[in-house]
């Protein structure tokens, strides 16, 4: 069993950036592959990134790219999201989300275990 907490999210004007951090209790942190998800209020959750076990390998949504950095370090059993250029549409409850595979996930039904979420608001 996983237990994520996130944390880092709040409220922050358009062009600004947030870091998201995701924890991990249990010693296996480094055998999951992990993801980030966001739901928008009236909208379905939405893949944003994902990242293997090691962090060799990442892969990301198109509405992200090239914005959002995600990274891990297994030896804190921690993975991160660095959001910068935030534009309103960015507005969400992040969700992170373990993977009991190796191989990184785009789809929700892929993942194993999941955080609490933490509320992203971007002003305009």
């Amino acid at each position: 069993q996983v237990r994520l907490v996130e944390s880092g999210g709040g409220l922050v004007q358009a062009g600004g950036s947030l870091r998201l951090s995701c924890t991990a209790s249990g010693r296996t942190f480094s055998s999951y592959a992990m993801g980030w998800f966001r739901q928008a209020p009236g909208k379905e959750r939405e893949f944003v990134a994902t990242i293997n076990w090691s962090g060799s390998s990442t892969h990301y949504a198109d509405s992200v790219r090239d914005r959002f950095t995600i990274s891990r370090d297994n030896a804190k059993n921690t993975m991160y999201l660095q959001m910068n250029s935030l534009e309103p549409e960015d507005t969400a409850v992040y969700y992170c989300a373990a993977r009991r595979n190796y191989g990184m996930g785009t789809r929700l039904y892929e993942y194993d275990y999941w955080g609490q979420g933490t509320q992203v608001t971007v002003s305009s």
